[in-house]
């Protein structure tokens, strides 16, 4: 028992000794690499099967050629014809191209109504081609609309809706068929950007790389690290081993405001010079009465007017000291220093603005 005593007081000692832990990131979490991305596909195509919830053929003219021109395909002629179904919807169709995806794989799609439609719910989406930016088509879309949403009206033209029945998606709807052609394995050197830019984090990561493999990174600005494999090593091994490496990112100090909501965000390394702030409210109150004045007895010409009356108060709040902040060398004493002023936190982004204004606060400040 006291062996068990003695060597927790030691524990106990060895952690209040140690000094504050650095949180470390691994690479492969602070940078994008060159050409590892997803690639943004769009389609046009209708939706048939609806429950009289599509599009009104008199209102989009683009669904009416898209019918016509699908009939036509399939050898049925109806040009000229009283088409008045409401079964009938044209559609967005949207998805993401993962990098390296291989032909014949599937890829989940949105679908995203484009007309009148009330609702996709219960839909079937025909084959839609999904081109990219370059126009060539890498995937072809097509199954059931799964809107997730409740929809229902009554004959008065009241409805109710749970959820965005004009949107959907159908998860495997789209089969690739045309790859990007990346190939990674081929390369000679690839590049890393920084997610948030920043020299010394640029430089760092450089460091960590070349301790291990010397001679294979270049920070070449605080954005971009530029990496070479070392003979002998293919790029795919090589980027599997450096992006598990750890380095400690930095970022230069920062607060974020949001005057909306009322939410401040401060980065660890702000600092604030030694300054004092009193705060105080200031309340004007402005009340109306109206009063009505009435001509005297007999007088010609007199008429019942409201006259206004204004009570015009200031109020204003007292009881708070000046108080001195400042000198802090972490955010902890920055937070405490302003939290015992006692102030909300719009009076807080107020108190910050001032304080930059005064050139205290050694810290960019983004209002969003």
């Amino acid at each position: 028992m006291r062996s068990s005593i003695v060597g927790g007081l030691i524990l106990a000692l060895v952690l209040a000794m140690t000094g504050p832990a650095y949180a470390k990131s691994r690479i492969k979490d602070v940078v994008e690499f060159e050409g590892v991305r997803e690639n943004q596909l769009t389609g046009y195509g209708l939706v048939v099967g609806l429950n009289g919830t599509g599009d009104n053929l008199r209102n989009a003219p683009m669904t009416m050629q898209s019918l016509e021109a699908m009939f036509e395909r399939l050898g049925v002629n109806v040009r000229g014809a009283n088409l008045n179904t409401k079964n009938v919807a044209v559609v967005m169709v949207t998805a993401k191209l993962p990098p390296f995806a291989a032909a014949g794989s599937a890829i989940d799609v949105t679908v995203s109504a484009a007309g009148d439609a009330k609702s996709l719910q219960g839909g079937t989406l025909l084959v839609t081609a999904l081109m990219g930016a370059d126009g060539q088509v890498y995937a072809v879309a097509q199954g059931t609309v799964q809107t997730g949403s409740v929809s229902a009206s009554g004959a008065s033209g009241s409805s109710v809706s749970k959820g965005v029945p004009t949107s959907g998606r159908i998860a495997g709807g789209a089969t690739i068929e045309r790859e990007t052609g990346f190939q990674m394995a081929n390369m000679g050197q690839l590049r890393m950007t920084l997610r948030n830019p920043d020299f010394t984090t640029a430089q760092r990561i450089a460091t960590a790389i070349n301790g291990r493999y010397p001679g294979t990174a270049v920070a070449d600005n605080p954005t971009i690290v530029t990496l070479r494999p070392p003979p002998g090593q293919g790029m795919v091994a090589f980027m599997t081993a450096v992006e598990t490496l750890e380095v400690e990112p930095d970022a230069p100090a920062k607060v974020i405001v949001d005057e909306i909501s009322g939410v401040i965000v401060m980065g660890d390394m702000v600092r604030i010079s030694t300054v004092a702030i009193a705060q105080g409210n200031l309340t004007i109150s402005v009340q109306e009465t109206p009063m009505v004045s009435q001509p005297e007895p007999f007088s010609r010409g007199g008429e019942t007017v409201v006259v206004p009356q204004s009570d015009v108060s200031v109020e204003e709040e007292l009881g708070r000291q000046m108080r001195i902040v400042g000198g802090g060398a972490s955010l902890s004493t920055l937070v405490n220093g302003l939290n015992a002023l006692g102030v909300s936190p719009r009076d807080m982004i107020s108190i910050l603005q001032a304080i930059k204004a005064a050139g205290a606060l050694q810290a960019e400040i983004e209002v969003m």
